[in-house]
């Protein structure tokens, strides 16, 4: 208890130290007027007295430290008192403290933003309860995720591992709610689900397993509770109404939990739908097929006391059986076990290894950053050599200059984490708003979290520790009477050190990404002009499935025929046609080929894989697609005529051998059909920007029917208005179908997201870069000026010119400036040839790209030292020298 009441005093002591201070004051003023009485009654006088007073009573300021220290808390007292000295240092230095904050800023903030990015996708748990215990079955050799529908239902009902096994599917459905019909992500799932998952509904009921009897029975709808704040404006008096999904009548019985977006962190469906209502949603009953696994995930939470290796011997011991039992539809089923948030290590290996090596590329730029204002504090020590010296002259400790150092190197690094921090929150959030493609549901919650926070305040800790303890050596190797006298700290020595040889490689990395920066933008600007096999401007796509409004069978190219007719009438239109799917879109179709010869059509005997598209006979027109040879289809190619294609060149060449020789050929498909050739169109890009040539077949609609519907329509009119126009056509002809319509320029944000992300990212990384470089540039040169101010003054004042001066004061640094360029400038040729698999056109062969390097680390460097050259060039020599 004594210890305590001790501490408790100290604790009051400090809280009320101004009034203890004041009272000490009074107490030794009122002793030494005492003892002054005493000496002028021993016939001093006034003034001996009061001296002769004093002198006993001996040093005021120390006794009054010595009674602060015994009741007061003087750990805090030093700290609070270095850091009031601190905050005045940097405010005389406002250059050098928004440098030094930006700098850290800039590394922390990377460094939150790529940890969060990590921990929102890898190291949070799925935000269901007892996630940690939730797995998801993987099948055989190739670790697929998806299974049939009756596996699942095996798997489910025979194990003895899991406390239930949930399964969904994933599909794009047409909800008219009556207002407004629109497509939207769909997820399948078992009646058992959420009850599985352990989730409590937002609004009104979820699905259960009674819900379920038998194919098409539970029409019932559980709507995400962020589709519900969007397209039911939080109407609580949503459920029980009746809604049209794909024309089948549906029930909204209820809302999900709103921290629940599905089971795959980054894909956030819109509504649930039972499985068992497969037909409806997606055409097709495949409840009963083995052979069909259109279930996407498989999961459950597992037993408590059951071990993953356990559940797995189960899951095989079924497996087993299943293959004997099944052996046609059921081979390899092996099972394993793995977190589903990202479907398995499907994802999540790809995902770690990226994350991995992006916090690892932070951390090299946080070091980097520690190092330049590790130079950055040498010179400033080196600035301020005098005063340390004086200091310690006069009699403080080298430790209590060290504390203050670090505590001026902490207060900085915590205020650029602070900024970093700010700065990543701002970013982070604006990400997790982020939709990358507008058609899919793609959502990155990726807003920081009290780890994220946690990691930002302990790199900044590290920061300031890392970079503070550069001047250690410097201040306890001080000579402070040396110093008094030569006004320097030390020399600058001649050898190549490891900050010189740190400060080359981040240039010459910064050179790197520079180039890389240069070329991917190129590239990126080439492939928006260069020749897809069809025109993307002044091009509208109008995307639609015409299952979603209830057409089957005869009833689609019908359909199709009069959409055709209708959009062709709107004024402005100049040609339409139909194509499935577009090219380049992400769902590409390709198909197995033989030629004409060929009679066993098995797999291994196809003369190639091509892509497959579905047109209309006016499709080529409104692409801009060029004929080389040949004729269109017409709407005489229909299921009753002959079979026909047109080919591109690339299939020509690998079927035929020749472009010239292919029309009026015959080739042959999977199933025996014999198709001719009539036509020859160019090539194209069908698949990625990237693809090398591959080949293509474009086969009439009449002969090949699809309910997905791709219109292109082409015009010279405004899109604003000609989109407005196609779609209040497309209602009149039906008010239940829903449409997307888009630019086809806007189409081709998918196909560049990749080379664009790619050009985004190294041109971020390059302005870090760049800012890394010239902080240590600056620090460098500053540090070198600070040390040889002297040594320049006498060079002036033997009469050297100002060339001469600058190239003994930034000599080195632009001589690791040139070497580290020259250095980054071949490691980025070099790099760009991997950038070309990426961003389309990529080449570093470009002069105005090595212009553009050249030129970037030229003003790079002119940046960097314009201040130390200028403090160089202004010394007055007579000035420093009276000085010194």
């Amino acid at each position: 208890m004594r210890p305590l009441r001790r501490f408790l005093a100290r604790v009051a002591s400090f809280a009320t130290r101004q009034a203890q201070d004041e009272r000490l004051s009074e107490e030794i003023e009122e002793h030494i007027a005492l003892q002054a009485a005493e000496n002028l009654r021993a016939g001093l006088s006034p003034v001996e007295a009061r001296r002769q007073a004093m002198l006993k009573f001996g040093g005021v300021e120390a006794m009054k430290q010595d009674y602060r220290t015994e009741r007061g808390l003087p750990l805090i007292e030093n700290l609070m008192r270095d850091v009031r000295f601190a905050l005045r240092l940097l405010r005389k230095s406002p250059g050098f403290t928004a440098v030094a904050v930006v700098t850290l800023a800039m590394a922390i903030g990377a460094n939150a933003v790529v940890f969060s990015v990590m921990n929102a996708l890898i190291l949070r748990p799925l935000n269901v309860p007892e996630a940690e215990r939730l797995y998801q079955l993987f099948r055989g050799k190739d670790n697929a995720g998806n299974q049939s529908f009756p596996d699942y239902r095996d798997l489910r009902d025979r194990n003895h591992s899991f406390d239930d096994l949930v399964g969904y599917g994933a599909t794009v459905a047409g909800l008219d709610t009556g207002a407004n019909p629109s497509s939207a992500w769909v997820l399948l799932v078992s009646g058992n689900y959420f009850d599985g998952l352990r989730l409590q509904p937002y609004l009104g009921r979820l699905f259960h397993p009674s819900d379920e009897h038998g194919p098409n029975s539970a029409p019932y709808i559980v709507l995400t509770h962020a589709y519900w704040h969007a397209h039911f404006q939080d109407d609580r008096g949503v459920v029980g109404r009746i809604v049209q999904v794909n024309k089948h009548p549906f029930t909204i019985v209820g809302v999900a939990p709103a921290e629940f977006h599905g089971t795959l962190v980054f894909f956030s469906p819109d509504f649930f739908v039972p499985i068992v209502n497969q037909e409806q949603l997606m055409g097709e009953n495949d409840l009963n097929e083995r052979g069909k696994r259109w279930v996407f995930s498989v999961m459950g939470h597992l037993k408590a006391g059951v071990t993953p290796a356990q559940a797995i011997a189960d899951l095989n011991s079924i497996g087993a059986v299943l293959e004997k039992s099944y052996p046609k539809d059921d081979n390899d089923m092996s099972f394993t076990l793995a977190r589903p948030s990202l479907y398995g290590d499907y994802l999540r290996q790809p995902l770690r290894a990226f994350t991995t090596g992006l916090m690892l590329l932070a951390a090299l730029i946080l070091l980097a950053a520690c190092t330049n204002l590790g130079s950055l504090f040498a010179a400033r020590a080196a600035d301020r050599s005098r005063e340390v010296a004086l200091r310690l002259a006069l009699g403080a400790g080298r430790l209590h200059i060290l504390r203050q150092l670090f505590t001026e190197a902490t207060l900085i690094s915590l205020i650029g984490g602070a900024v970093g921090i700010l700065g990543s929150v701002v970013l982070l959030r604006a990400l997790s708003r982020w939709q990358p493609f507008s058609r899919y549901p793609i959502h990155l919650a990726v807003n920081p979290d009290a780890n994220v926070y946690g990691v930002a305040l302990l790199l900044a800790l590290a920061s300031g520790f890392l970079f503070g303890a550069v001047p250690i050596r410097q201040v306890l190797r001080t000579d402070p009477y040396e110093i008094v006298k030569s006004g320097s700290l030390g020399r600058v020595g001649r050898r190549i050190t490891v900050r010189d040889l740190l400060l080359g490689v981040q240039i010459a990395i910064c050179a790197v990404l520079v180039t890389s920066s240069m070329v991917a933008v190129r590239g990126l600007v080439r492939s928006l002009h260069s020749n897809f096999g069809f025109e993307p401007q002044n091009a509208i796509l109008a995307d639609t499935d015409l299952s979603m409004a209830g057409y089957r069978g005869d009833q689609v190219p019908a359909m199709q025929r009069r959409m055709l007719d209708a959009v062709e009438a709107i004024p402005g239109a100049e040609s339409v046609g139909l194509v499935n799917p577009a090219p380049l879109y992400a769902g590409s179709v390709s198909e197995l080929v033989f030629i004409d010869k060929t009679a066993d059509l098995r797999p291994v005997n196809a003369a190639a894989q091509v892509f497959l598209y579905k047109i209309s006979p006016e499709y080529f027109h409104a692409a801009g697609t060029a004929l080389l040879s040949g004729r269109s289809f017409t709407w005489h190619d229909d299921k009753d005529a002959p079979r026909v294609a047109v080919v591109n060149a690339e299939f020509a060449r690998k079927i035929f051998g020749s472009v010239t020789g292919a029309t009026g050929g015959y080739f042959k498909i999977e199933d025996g059909t014999r198709i001719e050739v009539v036509g020859i169109a160019e090539q194209g890009k069908y698949h990625s920007l990237t693809e090398d040539p591959q080949p293509a077949m474009f086969l009439p609609f009449l002969q090949s029917p699809s309910s997905e519907t791709w219109m292109v329509v082409r015009s010279s009119r405004d899109s604003q208005q000609l989109g407005p126009a196609i779609r209040n056509t497309l209602r009149d002809l039906d008010s239940g179908l829903p449409v997307y319509i888009q630019t086809w320029a806007k189409e081709l944000d998918h196909p560049l997201f990749a080379p664009r992300m790619a050009t985004l990212s190294l041109g971020v990384l390059g302005m870090m870069g760049a800012m890394l470089s010239i902080t240590g540039i600056f620090g460098m040169a500053a540090y070198s000026v600070s040390k040889r101010l002297k040594e320049l003054g006498i060079r002036m004042a033997l009469g050297a010119q100002r060339k001469e001066v600058l190239q003994a004061a930034l000599g080195r640094a632009f001589k690791l400036l040139a070497f580290g360029s020259a250095a980054g400038l071949l490691l980025g040729i070099l790099a760009s040839r991997v950038l070309a698999f990426i961003v389309y056109q990529a080449t570093p062969r470009d002069p105005l790209v090595l212009a553009g390097v050249v030129l970037a680390m030229l003003l790079l460097g002119l940046v960097a030292t314009w201040i130390p050259a200028q403090r160089a060039l202004s010394i007055d020599p007579m000035t420093l020298l009276r000085e010194e």
